[in-house]
């Protein structure tokens, strides 16, 4: 893996530069720069300077010795987030503010045969990689998702937690916090993320169950923060949510949601 600036022909350093109490992981993990990728793992990112490398090192702890990169796009013009990233072996780019446009623009760089999509508040379980190699081996199958647990020991989120995987299951359309993937070729044979500022996992997996695609939730869970939740009130923001959600598939235009979505 190594780092890229922006996606114009940015500089490119090889890692060389790294700690001793990193050498072993480096190690470990060397192969990867030379050998062919089973995962790419997409992260959008705009301003998580403080979170992103623990994020980075929750990744080198997943189970499995599959091949994959780590893609980090970041929205921001000043590069805050990827200018904060200590391992050189990620893959650093800059993209058009938008979850949807970092997601393609990663999408647009990966080496993987398989993209995982993955919140930069998320986590996701220790076995992912395994599961998903293993899932994918069925041809007959595009991608999918996992169930969704908030990090929260509120008794609400927990059941916010259980409907929304409810949900997931009976629609088969997972949302992005419940860490999509899907192999390269299809995304970019359908189009990948349609360019619109919410909902674009929603209108990605719609589109996925329109033209017959077939996924598979997993019921083990993809650890999401409660931050937001615990910022803006459990109350408001669930009626914010499905406020949203109702007005899109009413089929308000998704600019006037944003404004809907930020509005405070």
């Amino acid at each position: 893996m190594l780092c890229k600036e922006n996606l114009s022909g940015g500089s490119l350093s090889h890692p060389s530069a790294i700690g001793d109490h990193r050498c072993k992981k480096f190690m470990k993990n060397t192969h990867r720069i030379l050998s062919k990728y089973r995962f790419s793992i997409i992260v959008p990112v705009l301003h998580e300077a403080d979170r992103i490398n623990s994020l980075i090192e929750h990744l080198y702890t997943l189970e499995g010795d599959q091949h994959y990169e780590i893609i980090v796009a970041d929205g921001s013009t000043t590069k805050d987030t990827i200018n904060e990233i200590k391992d050189k072996n990620v893959i650093c780019i800059t993209a058009n503010k938008g979850r949807a446009m970092q997601m393609n623009a990663g999408a647009s760089v990966a080496k993987g045969e398989i993209i995982i999509f993955l919140h930069s508040d998320t986590k996701m379980p220790s076995n992912a990689l395994l599961k998903i190699d293993e899932l994918l081996r069925n041809k007959k199958l595009v991608g999918g998702a996992f169930d969704l647990q908030i990090d929260s020991g509120s008794m609400f989120l927990k059941i916010i937690s259980y409907t929304a995987n409810i949900r997931s299951r009976f629609t088969r359309v997972p949302y992005g916090d419940q860490v999509i993937f899907m192999r390269k070729d299809y995304f970019h044979k359908i189009g990948g993320y349609k360019e619109i500022p919410l909902m674009e996992d929603v209108e990605l997996m719609k589109r996925v169950k329109t033209v017959g695609g077939a996924i598979y939730i997993f019921k083990d869970k993809a650890l999401t923060s409660a931050r937001r939740w615990e910022k803006e009130g459990f109350v408001r923001t669930w009626l914010r949510n499905h406020t949203i959600r109702l007005f899109y598939f009413l089929g308000v235009d998704t600019h006037k949601l944003e404004k809907l979505y930020y509005k405070n």
